[in-house]
């Protein structure tokens, strides 16, 4: 009786299933169907395949532990409109036995026998944001970048934000969004992007969620079938700074920043330099 109230009150609209593979759910977001490879991993992750209106808008490798996403992958296909104001969270972080759907956190608590303690333990909150200091809530796959409504509602899932400097998510990182990837696009027919966090030191809500140390995003473009183009930026989580980059030059910061294996973001077919 409970689920038939649920669906007969359009709450299942909006999905975001946590997968096993992104190769096997919704790899169309990944160039040549590759994810990044496993030096970016975290040692809780969850697979996000974002979807809002039973249709995939994007994916994301979250931190379960951090409660950040590690990286967020998705097609640029901007769009004018209006800009979403509901926040969403994922149910499916609690356990797979929870509904598929992305969704707000009255609905939750309201319809279904979940507490806000059961919630918080797998993923930042809207509580977590309150009351910051020269942070806001930083999208990594920001809403500009989609075409219509429901793919920029999908993107305010609290699964795809970051505690981001203020002055940088409102300045030259907002210029990169809209500006420099305006330009970079020029002659491409395919863009697809992977934008990620690296974690920090520091964190906020009583230690919750960690704040970024930077913040980077790449691209691989097609030109045409036999032509691709790729660029990269990265930015130091608390300065208004964005350095442009070789896709080749951001992988080899960022295997130094986490120290691991090689990192990979795309496929060898885009080219590094």
């Amino acid at each position: 009786l409970l689920l038939l109230l649920v669906s007969s009150s359009c709450l299942w609209l909006a999905r975001g299933e946590v997968v096993t593979s992104f190769e096997s759910s919704c790899p169309q977001f990944f160039f040549r169907e590759t994810p990044p490879n496993e030096a970016l991993e975290p040692e809780n992750p969850a697979w996000i395949c974002q979807r809002y209106n039973n249709q995939y808008y994007f994916a994301t490798l979250y931190d379960r532990s951090r409660r950040i996403p590690v990286y967020s992958a998705y097609l640029y296909q901007p769009g004018s409109g209006t800009r979403p104001k509901t926040w969403l969270v994922e149910p499916q972080l609690m356990g797979l036995s929870y509904p598929k759907t992305m969704e707000k956190e009255y609905t939750l608590l309201k319809h279904f026998n979940i507490t806000s303690e059961q919630l918080s333990k797998s993923q930042a909150v809207l509580l977590d944001y309150k009351n910051l200091t020269g942070l806001n809530r930083g999208h990594l796959n920001p809403s500009g970048h989609h075409a219509d409504f429901s793919s920029r509602s999908a993107t305010f899932s609290l699964t795809n934000i970051i505690p981001q400097n203020e002055k940088l998510n409102g300045g030259a990182w907002n210029n990169y969004e809209q500006q420099t990837m305006m330009r970079r696009t020029q002659g491409c027919t395919t863009t697809y992007v992977v934008v990620g966090a690296v974690p920090g030191n520091n964190y906020i809500a009583k230690g919750r969620v960690n704040k970024p140390s930077y913040i980077w995003s790449s691209a691989c473009c097609e030109v045409d079938d036999n032509h691709r183009k790729t660029w990269a930026v990265i930015a130091e989580n608390d300065k208004n700074e964005v350095q442009l980059l070789t896709l080749g030059e951001l992988e080899e910061v960022l295997t130094q920043l986490y120290g691991r294996d090689q990192v990979s973001l795309f496929d060898s077919a885009c080219p590094r330099e």
